[in-house]
């Protein structure tokens, strides 16, 4: 039987060798010599961001990248695919070029001024959300909010709660702003520029029934040691407490005395090999049932307690 879509293939293909006679590139092409670039600059899983940028770039999916391999780019993505592959070359993270990216189902605006949300931080909001009550208006603060994503998650998640946001970093408070605009959720947050370490703010907050905290964790000698795209892209005071990594621990269970309610909750994201220790400040300032919660990894992830 005579295969009827042969004329469309021969045509299909006639068609690619065209597009590459008059320098036009193909999706499938693009991501090939991106992926060889990417590679040569010593960028992990080069193909996986190759297509990502390229993805971004045409709106759609990596899956959908694989339904239009032989259709051409415009001179326009070309000279930003480019710069895209070129800035990726650079260690910049694919999550900054693109300008954002989701966390627990949402998307979220991101820049350098935050840090980049990550899978394991959904654990802390998946944590926070299996011990809550959905029902319940609680009044959560979020500590060292970044681009918003815990709280934001938690709002919609938990559509009875009001949430305080705080940080220190203006490009952080600006960004989480724009985030908390885009979910539609500012007349249930608040947001505030507050330096933890100042004297005298927490006794003039009103009192929360959950702190939730994603602090910087990582030491003053660990840091040097990241990722390139962490040590050159990310917001330093974001990552690190410039001491030890449980600086922040130490403050917000500090802080807690005024800013829980009896028997409100805080909720902590750990570093590996952290669990314990945060554990072991946290008894210090009398926090009773305390547990953890595992990562993917079976690491000690999320570390939890009740004010007594």
């Amino acid at each position: 039987m005579k295969n009827i879509s042969s004329p469309f293939i021969f045509l299909n293909k006639r068609f690619v060798k065209v597009c590459r006679i008059i320098n036009l590139l193909t999706v499938l092409e693009s991501i090939q010599k991106s992926t060889e670039y990417l590679e040569k600059k010593g960028i992990e899983s080069p193909r996986i961001n190759a297509e990502l940028l390229l993805a971004g770039i045409l709106k759609c999916t990596r899956i959908q990248l694989y339904l239009q391999y032989e259709k051409p780019l415009s001179d326009e993505e070309i000279v930003t695919y480019r710069d895209f592959i070129q800035r990726r070359g650079r260690f910049e993270p694919v999550q900054y070029i693109l300008g954002s990216t989701e966390f627990y189902g949402l998307k979220f605006k991101i820049n350098s001024s935050v840090l980049i949300p990550r899978q394991e931080t959904e654990i802390l909001v998946e944590t926070i959300l299996e011990n809550a009550n959905k029902n319940e208006t609680l009044r959560i603060i979020d500590i060292g909010c970044g681009c918003g994503c815990i709280g934001i998650s938690l709002l919609v998640n938990l559509p009875n709660s009001i949430l305080t946001a705080l940080d220190n970093l203006p490009g952080a408070l600006q960004i989480a702003t724009e985030n908390i605009g885009s979910h539609k959720l500012n007349d249930r947050t608040e947001i505030h520029n507050i330096d933890l370490f100042e004297e005298g703010w927490a006794e003039k907050t009103d009192k929360f029934d959950l702190i939730v905290s994603n602090p910087p964790y990582v030491s003053r000698e660990e840091y040097p040691e990241l990722q390139k795209e962490i040590v050159l892209f990310e917001p330093q005071s974001a990552v690190t407490d410039f001491s030890d990594g449980f600086t922040y621990y130490r403050r917000i269970c500090e802080l807690s005395r005024y800013l829980l309610k009896p028997g409100g909750s805080v909720f902590f994201e750990v570093a590996i090999n952290g669990a314990e220790q945060v554990k072991e400040i946290m008894e210090q300032y009398e926090f009773k049932n305390i547990d953890f919660k595992k990562d993917y990894l079976n690491i000690n992830r999320v570390v939890f307690g009740e004010k007594a």
